[in-house]
């Protein structure tokens, strides 16, 4: 029952931050139609991106288009690392925990989706595939944001 109270705090936690508008320590939603680059990120059942890693600039809108060419469902979510780890650890315990958030792509095998985010702070950023097993199998890759 602890985790249940923990992980319900979290999402609330979690919901609360985004209705208030905060950005997320790595930036914030950005309008796709106005994206300076798009890049096109591979997702496969080696459990891997390609590429796996990115050089942005900070303030740049960027559209990524993560395309998954496996069998597998597999997502494309944007934080920092200790954010990753933190809720990889949440949806090992909790596998079914729906989550929907702007720096989330979930992505059937044969389709693709879209994250349009704008960098606001420069510095190393990461993306993974947070479905159970995947992340602990190297699905991460890293988004390098310069000043």
């Amino acid at each position: 029952m602890k985790y249940g109270v923990a992980v319900v705090a979290l999402l609330a936690a979690c919901a609360a931050r985004a209705h208030e508008g905060d950005p997320q320590p790595f930036g914030e939603p950005a309008d796709p139609r106005k994206a300076a680059r798009t890049i096109r990120i591979a997702m496969s059942d080696a459990f891997r991106f390609s590429p796996a890693e990115i050089t942005v600039k900070k303030g740049q809108a960027v559209r990524f288009v993560p395309v998954n060419g496996g069998r597998l469902e597999h997502e494309m979510v944007l934080g920092t690392l200790a954010d990753l780890k933190k809720h990889a650890e949440l949806m090992r315990k909790h596998p079914h925990m729906e989550h929907d958030e702007p720096h989330m792509a979930h992505v059937a095998p044969g389709a693709s989706g879209e994250i349009a985010w704008r960098f606001t702070r420069a510095g190393e950023f990461y993306f993974g595939c947070l479905i159970p097993g995947h992340f602990e199998a190297g699905m991460i890759g890293k988004i390098v944001v310069a000043p």
